[in-house]
């Protein structure tokens, strides 16, 4: 079988320019291509480097992974800050001696202090760094005439290193850019492209695809439209069973708390069925509502996500909110993922991918959060205004948990015998279907 050539990574393998840079959307192989470029830097000549991720996990899970499989069956030695060294791939490790030289590894969550005072050969990002850690590292490659690469998905928008390193690049020959789409890699093929593109809304295609900045100005949710508002069951007229899945809740006091009631079908569709938002309201209030609301929907939810930050606060009680919820017979789950800026291209892509399909639906009544999902716009630094957001906190927290939600879904085969609101009246239609 004839070898697909990565034509692209060629490229940038080929050029000496100084400072060069990947702006790739996902899976286009541009963290391969740096990390092997950090292993022929350090096998051919004696070298130190260092590779900066944004994370200790970021580090383990991507860069250190292909790093350990590019120096398979060669002899080095791993200092690790965690772990055993004979499992490097299990820890974190501090740097790899391979040869005569060193692989360093860093990342961002350390702090600009952490990447002060040592003499470099080259530099590679792992993604978008933050600006004084760019800048320091920049200094540490100045004794040597050390060279820097990155690798990246932009997903922050126009940040520093849109104008710093993309731009300057048409005026400063020491620094090279290379944008690369899915298209460029050879060994994606065209049924998960197409996979890949059903799972992102047409806006977030242009940096996960395409590797393109994106100015982030104006209405954040512009995918959320009347269609993804129930209005008269027609989405709910197909024949699927209903699982009841979970509640959300991101909690207030001076800010209002608001709590989501949520279920997804058997198409993994994703449905906001009720809300609450209130604020100065108790734990114990709260706690009272969210059951008299179960008992008049007719479920007992077992996932309940609420933000972590509800484990420090107290609303002037002697216990946490957490522990003040499962008091009064709610069982909070605090392990929530709260990156805002990936939540959000999460969202986006729920409510409409690219190729129009929407998994994630408001009933009408929750005029709450439909509310601040119409006003709800980008700010400075290419990051979403925080006001008025709390139903959107909630709804993030939930979408971002989705993996927990169908390990611990409940299938309902009866109606609840309540009296009648709106999910009961399109939950009949749907029996009487079957019916």
């Amino acid at each position: 079988m004839r070898k697909r050539i990565h034509k692209k990574q060629q490229e940038f393998f080929k050029n000496k320019s100084r400072n060069r840079w990947i702006f790739g959307g996902n899976r286009t192989g541009k963290t391969w291509a740096g990390a092997a470029e950090a292993v022929r830097f350090a096998t051919t000549k004696k070298c130190e480097g260092w590779v900066v991720s944004l994370s200790t996990q970021v580090q383990r899970d991507v860069a250190q992974r292909k790093i350990l499989e590019m120096l398979k069956g060669r002899e080095i030695e791993c200092i690790m800050l965690k772990g055993k060294s004979e499992f490097p791939e299990r820890g974190i490790i501090d740097f790899i001696k391979v040869d005569e030289s060193i692989i360093g590894f860093k990342n961002c969550e350390q702090g600009r202090e952490k990447f002060q005072g040592t003499a470099l050969d080259w530099v590679w990002f792992d993604e978008e760094p933050s600006e004084d850690i760019y800048e320091e590292c920049l200094a540490r490659l100045l004794d040597r005439g050390g060279r820097i690469w990155g690798t990246m998905t932009p997903l922050k928008g126009r940040t520093w290193i849109y104008d710093r390193i993309y731009l300057a690049s048409t005026v400063q020959s020491e620094i090279a850019v290379f944008q690369w789409e899915w298209s460029d890699n050879p060994h994606l093929n065209k049924k998960e492209i197409e996979r890949m593109e059903r799972n992102y809304s047409a806006e977030t295609l242009e940096s996960r695809k395409y590797g393109r900045f994106i100015e982030g100005l104006g209405m954040v949710f512009k995918e959320f439209g009347d269609d993804n508002i129930i209005k008269d069951g027609s989405v709910l007229s197909q024949k699927n069973n209903w699982v009841y899945t979970g509640i959300s809740i991101d909690p207030g006091y001076k800010n209002p708390t608001a709590v989501l009631w949520f279920g997804v079908d058997s198409q993994d569709r994703i449905f906001v069925i009720d809300e609450y938002k209130e604020s100065e309201q108790s734990v114990e209030q709260i706690a009272k509502i969210i059951k008299r609301k179960n008992n008049e929907l007719g479920f007992m939810p077992k996932n309940i996500f609420i933000d972590s930050a509800a484990s420090a606060e107290t609303f002037g009680q002697p216990e946490s909110v957490v522990q003040q919820f499962k008091n009064f017979g709610i069982n909070v789950d605090t392990k929530v993922d709260k990156n805002v800026l990936g939540g959000v291209h999460f969202m986006k892509s729920l409510f409409c991918s690219a190729d129009n399909t929407r998994k994630l639906f408001v009933y009408p009544h929750c005029v709450q959060l439909v509310k601040e999902l119409r006003g709800y716009f980008w700010g400075d630094h290419n990051k979403p205004v925080k006001r008025n957001d709390h139903c959107i906190d909630a709804l993030r927290y939930f979408v971002m948990s989705l993996d927990d939600v169908r390990r611990n879904v409940v299938q309902v085969t009866s109606l609840p015998v309540k009296k009648p609101n709106i999910f009961d009246k399109h939950k009949r239609s749907i029996m009487n279907e079957r019916h």
